[in-house]
């Protein structure tokens, strides 16, 4: 048995606890910066308490969501372009709880290393705070592991956890009814899906992440990093104005997977793809790939984020409503009976 004249310690087998301590202070004032009503704490205790009678609910539902930001957090550990994944793995989670109709009021991270390094970390979570800090959302904690022999040196992983809440009897979807209009909400772009597929695509074209940008400013890993639009204000606002029926976060499935989850049995949609143009990014991804449109639309977001579903005679109103909250809206279908998704037109 080898001899080890001052004992082992946590640190010989690749633990550093002060790191982890230095973190904790280190974005204790990004929590901060993230407080809302409702907070009824800070960060280091053994759990985080949040007060919904002082956040406005009487008779308050919880739901809960949690995602992570998948293999686009490849992307940027290779290239060290870490400050934009925390919004994704915040707008991941919201954006989901949006759908239910349900206001995001607090927000927890895990973040997993193999070796944690302070200032990567710290670019994370910055993200993980403005993120929070656009959806009105606190966050109130998290965990920090590192994990030698779990992750490869310099990799990490994320995941998010989000809690909100609404009113008893106010949930989505509510009230879809066949001739009920699909406004989409456009996306920033790729938002955090497909990117296994995307890393293929690039590989495949020959380029490197710091290569000039085929299709826009900057380079090929910043153009593809741009983090996920958030829709939790603009979904919020139309909500609690009257006629919105549901959301749908088009995410992983694209738009052939997602919108059935708000619509109820018995009802599909008619979708004009003409109505809006892919964005840059996708277009070439599609071209390089050689990508039929069937896979496309169940892949990726097709250039809409979130759809809304409508009343017919409230389309104008909340049409005004999105774009007044930062929203380019295109109106791109409707409701009908039966029970699939019907497509004309085609993307371009």
């Amino acid at each position: 048995m080898a001899k080890h004249p001052n004992g082992l310690t946590y640190a010989d087998a690749g633990v550093d606890i002060d790191a982890g301590n230095a973190l904790v202070e280190r974005i204790k004032p990004m929590a901060k910066s993230t407080k809302r009503s409702g907070v009824m704490d800070g960060l280091g205790g053994f759990g985080a308490m949040f007060d919904l009678k002082a956040a406005g609910y009487k008779d308050p539902i919880l739901v809960a969501a949690t995602d992570g930001v998948g293999t686009k957090l490849r992307i940027a550990i290779d290239t060290g372009i870490l400050d934009t994944v925390g919004i994704d793995l915040v707008a991941m989670c919201v954006n989901d709880l949006v759908c239910q109709g349900a206001e995001p009021l607090f927000f927890l991270d895990y973040f997993a290393a193999g070796k944690l390094n302070i200032d990567e970390a710290a670019q994370v979570i910055e993200g993980i705070a403005e993120g929070c800090r656009r959806s009105n959302s606190a966050l109130v904690g998290g965990e920090t592991a590192e994990m030698p022999g779990m992750y490869a040196s310099g990799d990490f992983d994320l995941a998010g956890f989000s809690v909100g809440a609404m009113e008893r009897g106010k949930m989505l979807p509510d009230g879809v009814a066949d001739g009920d209009i699909l406004l989409g909400l456009k996306s920033s772009g790729l938002h955090s899906n497909g990117y296994s597929l995307v890393r293929k695509i690039v590989e495949n074209s020959g380029l490197k992440w710091d290569a000039n940008s085929p299709f826009s400013d900057g380079t090929l890993a910043e153009a593809l990093l741009i983090p996920t639009k958030l829709y939790v204000r603009s979904g919020l606002a139309a909500y609690r104005s009257g006629g919105l029926h549901a959301l749908a976060h088009i995410t992983g499935g694209g738009l052939t997977e997602n919108l059935p989850r708000a619509l109820p049995v018995g009802l599909g949609a008619e979708i004009d793809l003409s109505a809006w143009s892919l964005p840059p990014v996708i277009k070439w991804l599609v071209d390089q790939a050689g990508m039929a449109q069937a896979e496309l639309l169940k892949t990726f977001n097709c250039g809409i984020g979130m759809i809304a579903v409508v009343a017919p005679d409230r389309v104008e109103a909340l049409q005004t409503i999105f774009e007044e909250n930062d929203e380019d809206v295109v109106q791109m279908g409707r409701v009908v009976k039966g029970d699939s998704i019907t497509y004309s037109g085609t993307l371009v």
